[in-house]
């Protein structure tokens, strides 16, 4: 659900904490900021944004011709 302290310094290419928040701004993720200056980082969202979810969690749009047939 999260990633962890080791994912988001290998995402990141870095291990302080204010600096990984600037490279995380600067790619266009978002976190969050634990009261003890951990960062909170969707592995979904990093997913989404860099590609890694193919699949659009929207669902396909369907036709309404039998709606309109009976308009």
């Amino acid at each position: 659900m999260f990633l962890n302290d080791s994912e988001i310094k290998a995402l990141t290419k870095r291990s302080r904490s204010k600096a990984q928040q600037k490279q995380l701004n600067a790619m266009g993720i978002q976190h969050k900021v634990r009261a003890d200056g951990s960062l909170v980082v969707l592995s979904a969202h990093v997913d989404k944004l860099l590609g890694g979810d193919v699949q659009s969690s929207r669902p396909a749009r369907q036709s309404k011709w039998e709606a309109l047939a009976y308009a």
